[in-house]
């Protein structure tokens, strides 16, 4: 019966020969996850929410209020929940309810038959409830989730060894309850317009069950930071099929299930040496159907957070591979509109190639200028502050081959109306290191800016951005005062012929409109003496 359930999910890997190292082929040495916080000393008794509560459940330390979404198997669970209970003994009633006292704790049987009742816990915990109506099955849900509090203290304390008969009694376990269909609802609302479904307001849908779900991960989490856990042994149930179902939860609206996921994929990462090329190229098509598809997915910024310790862990010269990553991936990351969710991530993905090549800048800040925004001021800000993180890792040599497009871009953003982007511009020059390029390279960045600094102390209406614009003048003029007066002459002589153009192109106009009205009053002259002259005219006076 469990069988029909659970499905044919579990598939043998090809090839034994794989060592577990922390450097593999690809040329990447795993260093860790130091982003990653794990909860293990936690006291899980305490940690998980009372059973048939749904009116909230956690939200960031806060609540989010439940919507009831079905992910039960319906009324064949409580068949083969009793049918569980007949087999160990359990005493399940007429209506398929559990006595709490079917199966022994662990401290209250020898150690020769402690493994025999994690086995016999694992196939109970198998049996999914259903949390569509938060009254139903109190019982057996109260029961399933002691079991599995035991499961994840058992696995925390227990000195056992994971041989291969108890690991595909535990991932049949993770499987039953982990991979499931996310609220139906999400999907239908990633097919509306942008302009309808907002990523960053829409209240995020939580699983019901996530009472049993939070401790599920937390069994899974320890059992892959256990010293007992083979690799050679686990990996014949963490496979490809495996990581990529674990991928696809990554879409939940549950932040702290996408926190779990992101943990437990990192400890896959480190561990299973064999699966990390599969695991980036998994991500990586992720990233491509968000980028170039949907533009709709609730994981990027944990993604990108692993892929943050990914990156820090290739070796140098990097790869052709890696750096196509970043071009095709990273890079075009910048465009989708909801760019605030995982901003900071992105950011600092892109920071440690950097960091590994200094010479990838030219593409970072050539992959940054295409994809600029035109109208989004939140994201002119935001890419404001990448460039500058950006050009602080930069060389004079690096800095001279892209500076003329670059400050075209920064003159722009100096003269915008909106004041956030123009002081975020104007601040660049109270870096030292941003500060010390431009005055370097003043000769041409100087009659680049200048017209346009002029024009702020003129037409900008904000005092801070006057503020900011009189400073910066200044540094030019301390910096090169014949060069400055030089560009100011320039700005002055360009302004005058702007000036001249201006007014010839007005009266230009004001001559067509001249002509335009003198012909029309003309035609007009014209039907009236035709209508005077006309017989019917004639006629119609007599």
């Amino acid at each position: 019966m469990m069988k029909k359930i659970i499905g044919k999910f579990f598939k043998k890997s090809s090839s034994n020969k794989d060592k577990d190292s922390n450097k593999n082929k690809d040329g990447e040495h795993f260093n860790g996850f130091s982003s990653v916080k794990s909860d293990f000393g936690m006291n899980v008794n305490n940690s998980y929410n009372s059973v048939g509560k749904s009116s909230s459940v956690m939200r960031s330390g806060g609540f989010y209020g439940l919507n009831p979404c079905s992910y039960s198997h319906g009324n064949a669970d409580l068949m083969n929940l009793k049918k569980f209970g007949s087999k160990m003994g359990t005493k399940v009633g007429p209506v398929g309810r559990l006595d709490s006292d079917s199966l022994p704790r662990f401290g209250e049987v020898p150690s020769s038959e402690k493994v025999g009742l994690f086995i016999k816990k694992l196939n109970l915990c198998c049996v999914v409830l259903d949390f569509n109506d938060p009254m139903k099955d109190l019982k057996e849900k109260d029961i399933k989730k002691q079991t599995l509090v035991e499961l994840v203290e058992f696995v925390a304390i227990a000195n056992l060894r994971f041989d291969e008969v108890i690991m595909q009694e535990v991932f049949k376990m993770v499987s039953a309850n982990l991979f499931r269909t996310l609220p139906v609802s999400c999907q239908d609302m990633k097919r509306l317009p942008v302009n309808i479904y907002d990523m960053e307001e829409d209240e995020p849908i939580v699983d019901p069950s996530w009472p049993h779900l939070q401790i599920v991960y937390e069994f899974l989490l320890r059992l892959l930071s256990s010293s007992e856990m083979d690799p050679k042994v686990a990996k014949r149930y963490i496979d490809h099929s495996f990581a990529l179902r674990l991928l696809e939860l990554f879409d939940s609206e549950d932040k702290r299930e996408r926190e779990y996921l992101k943990n437990i994929l990192h400890r896959i990462y480190v561990k299973f040496v064999m699966h990390r090329p599969f695991i980036r190229k998994a991500i990586d098509n992720i990233l491509y159907q968000f980028i170039f598809e949907t533009e709709k997915h609730n994981g990027i910024a944990e993604l990108l957070e692993i892929l943050g310790s990914i990156i820090n862990g290739f070796d140098f010269p990097l790869k052709e591979e890696h750096k196509l990553f970043l071009v095709h991936v990273l890079i075009p990351l910048h465009k989708p509109k909801c760019l605030s969710m995982y901003h900071q991530q992105l950011s600092h993905c892109i920071m440690q190639f950097l960091e590994k090549d200094f010479k990838l800048v030219d593409t970072v800040i050539r992959g940054l200028l295409k994809y600029w925004p035109i109208t989004n001021s939140v994201k002119e800000v935001m890419f404001l502050g990448e460039l500058e993180a950006a050009l602080e890792a930069t060389h004079n040599t690096e800095f001279q081959r892209f500076m003329v497009p670059l400050f075209h871009q920064i003159a722009r953003c100096v003269n915008s109306s909106h004041f956030q982007v123009a002081e975020r511009a104007l601040l660049l020059w109270n870096n030292d290191h941003v500060r010390n390029l431009i005055i370097q390279n003043r000769l041409v960045i100087m009659p680049i800016i200048l017209p346009y600094l002029e024009r702020n102390s003129h037409i900008h209406w904000y005092q801070s951005v006057h503020n900011l614009t009189f400073k910066v003048k200044k540094m030019f003029f301390d910096a090169d005062k014949e060069f400055y007066e030089e560009c100011m002459v320039r700005v002055q002589e360009d302004e005058f012929k702007a000036a001249v153009a201006r007014e010839k192109q007005a009266f230009t106009w004001k001559q067509l409109e001249d002509l335009a009205m003198s012909k029309a009053a003309r035609e007009d002259a014209v039907n009236v003496s035709r209508i005077a002259s006309s017989p019917v005219t004639a006629a119609s006076t007599i």
